[in-house]
C-alpha cells in the first residue's frame, strides 16, 4: 500500500511543526504540505489531492469547518481530521465513524488511533475509501458548535505546550500585546483564542465580567476592591501576583449593585 498523503494545515506554525514531527515518526506517511489558514488549505488540497488532511478548527478567514463544507461540496476523496482545543469528553462523544478528533497539544499514542482508523477506511487495497458525507459532517459540526456555548475547560499555551484549565480556576484574562493572557492560581499563559469577546462568550456570564474593555475578571475570584480616582475602583485579584485591575466607568455601577457597595 502506498503512503498516506498527508496536508497538515493550522495557523500557529508551533501547532503544524509539532504534528508534523509527529507525522514523520510514522512508517506509512507522507506528508505532502502544510497550509497556515482556510484558503490556502483548499489551494493546497486542490493541487496536492492528498489521502488525509488535519485541519485546525480555528483559523482566520475560512475555519477548519467551513474547509471541510467546501471539500466535500467538491467531492473530493479526502479524509479529514479536525484538531481542537475542546475539552476530551467533547471530542470522544462528537466522534463518528466519518472523521475523527485530536486535541491540542496532539498526543503520539491518540494519534496513531487515529491513524489505525485511516488505515482501515482505506482498505487493504487502498480503493475501499469511504466519503466524508454532508450529512455526517453537519451532524459533528452541530454537535461540536453546541458545546462552544459553554466550555468546563479552556487550552492555553505555557512555554511551547498546552495545558488544560478548569474553566472556574481562571482568576483573570487580559489583553497583553496583542494576545489574550489567562492567570489561574496555578499557571498562567496565553489564550487560543484571539479576541477577550470570543473568550467571553465561551465563558458563564455570571461569573466572568468584563470589567474593561481590556480585562476579563472573574468575580468570585475578587480579593480586594480598592477604592480609585473618580469613585472608580482597582480590583486585587486571587493570584500569586495579587494583580489589580481596573474597572471601567460604565461597569462601575454594576459592580456597586452586585456589591452593594
Amino acid at each position: 500500500m502506498r503512503p498516506i498523503r498527508t496536508l497538515v494545515v493550522d495557523d500557529e506554525q508551533l501547532a503544524r511543526e509539532e504534528l508534523c514531527f509527529l507525522l514523520g515518526r510514522i512508517d506509512d506517511v507522507e506528508i505532502t504540505g502544510e497550509a497556515a489558514d482556510g484558503i490556502d488549505a483548499l489551494r493546497a488540497a486542490g493541487e496536492l489531492k492528498p489521502d488525509l488532511i488535519f485541519l485546525d478548527v480555528q483559523m482566520p478567514g475560512l475555519t477548519g469547518f467551513e474547509v471541510a463544507r467546501r471539500l466535500v461540496e467538491a467531492d473530493l476523496p479526502i479524509e479529514i481530521v479536525f484538531v481542537t482545543a475542546f475539552d476530551q469528553y467533547a471530542i470522544e462523544a462528537f466522534s463518528v465513524n466519518a472523521v475523527d478528533y485530536l486535541l491540542k497539544p496532539v498526543d503520539a499514542e491518540r494519534l496513531e488511533q487515529t491513524m489505525a482508523r485511516v488505515r482501515r477506511r482505506r482498505g487493504p487495497d487502498d480503493t475501499t475509501r469511504m466519503p466524508l458525507a454532508p450529512a455526517d459532517l453537519e451532524k459533528v459540526i452541530e454537535a461540536v458548535q453546541a458545546r462552544q456555548g459553554r466550555r468546563d475547560q479552556l487550552a492555553i499555551r505555557v512555554g511551547e505546550r498546552f495545558v488544560l484549565v478548569q474553566a472556574d480556576e481562571v482568576i483573570h484574562a487580559s489583553l497583553t500585546d496583542e494576545s489574550i493572557l489567562v492567570v489561574t492560581g496555578a499557571v498562567s499563559g496565553t489564550s487560543n483564542y484571539r479576541t477577550l469577546d470570543e473568550l467571553q462568550a465561551r465563558l458563564d456570564p455570571a461569573v466572568f465580567w468584563r470589567v474593561h474593555r481590556s480585562h476579563l475578571v472573574n468575580i468570585t475570584k475578587i480579593k480586594e476592591i480598592v477604592p480609585w480616582f473618580s469613585r472608580n475602583y482597582l480590583l486585587k485579584m486571587k493570584d500569586p501576583k495579587a494583580t489589580e485591575i481596573p474597572v471601567s466607568r460604565s461597569q462601575t455601577r454594576r459592580l456597586r449593585d452586585y456589591l452593594q457597595l
